[in-house]
């Protein structure tokens, strides 16, 4: 913890051996002939992540974990098994919650949906400075994130096998970065100072324009008012030419979720068409 500004560090997260991590300590990622969409994607988010180790940030943050750095084996092995050529649709969360993402690497990263339905595996590390009642466990982290139980849930229930899911949708955060204030509090990106947010964000919104060209596709779902209004915001000003609309966000704050946040979804979903792509038939 630092006492007056903290810094993003850079994570002992490069491996040797590994051609994408290899790419940390560069100033910009080099492009790969003939890559896939899958290598592409990371390629993007290594980039991200090196401007985001550059970002200072005062009260009320005073710690701050990046899992696309100390949880890249996990994050990779997502991306590399459900990122795909053909998607149409991509549902964008805002940023890691304490127990999901921030534990696995995964966006809405409940562990038993990561492990048991999505079948996720590697070593997670952690982040250089770990705030005492918020330790990184990793995919053996036993307390459930609500949220991500509720996402992975609904579309586990409704499609059984991941394959048919990821056949049409990819799942993708704005921001990789979790915030706490000194107590732990999680701390969501509109709750930073202002003038650090917007600059937080506009590096996360240029990474988004840019994975939404790597995956090509056609629709993105917020998942929750902020995720949405900020991809459309970022969307319309670079000029590219994607639906963008929005679901509910599954979060236990929000008393609507918790009358009922799988029926809201079902319909909402169901207006956009995107229950027809997930279809078993």
């Amino acid at each position: 913890m630092l006492d007056n500004n903290t810094t993003i560090h850079e994570s002992t997260a490069c491996a040797d051996g590994e051609k994408q991590l290899a790419l940390c300590g560069s100033s910009k990622p080099a492009p790969e002939l003939n890559a896939t969409p899958s290598s592409r994607f990371l390629q993007v988010e290594l980039e991200l992540n090196l401007h985001l180790r550059g970002l200072t940030f005062s009260e009320p943050v005073r710690y701050i974990y990046n899992p696309l750095e100390y949880a890249w084996d996990t994050h990779r092995c997502y991306v590399q098994r459900y990122c795909q050529g053909g998607q149409r649709v991509l549902f964008l969360g805002m940023n890691p919650g304490p127990f999901g993402m921030a534990q696995t690497g995964v966006p809405f990263g409940e562990v038993r949906s990561v492990v048991d339905w999505l079948k996720i595996t590697g070593e997670v590390g952690h982040p250089d400075n770990e705030h005492p009642k918020r330790r990184i466990t990793g995919l053996a982290c036993t307390q459930s994130e609500v949220s991500g139980a509720r996402f992975w849930g609904f579309f586990r229930k409704l499609c059984g096998d991941p394959t048919l899911f990821f056949r049409s949708c990819f799942v993708h955060n704005l921001c990789p970065l979790i915030f706490m204030s000194a107590s732990g509090k999680n701390l969501t990106p509109p709750e930073l100072p202002a003038t650090e947010r917007e600059t937080l964000l506009t590096l996360c919104d240029t990474a988004l324009c840019e994975a939404v060209k790597v995956l090509g596709v056609s629709m993105v779902i917020g998942v929750g008012r902020v995720a949405e209004q900020r991809a459309r915001r970022a969307l319309t000003a670079a000029g590219i030419g994607v639906r963008v609309e929005g679901i509910m966000h599954p979060s236990p704050r929000n008393p609507q979720a918790n009358k009922g946040w799988e029926e809201i979804a079902q319909v909402k979903l169901t207006e956009l068409g995107v229950l027809s792509l997930l279809s078993k038939t």
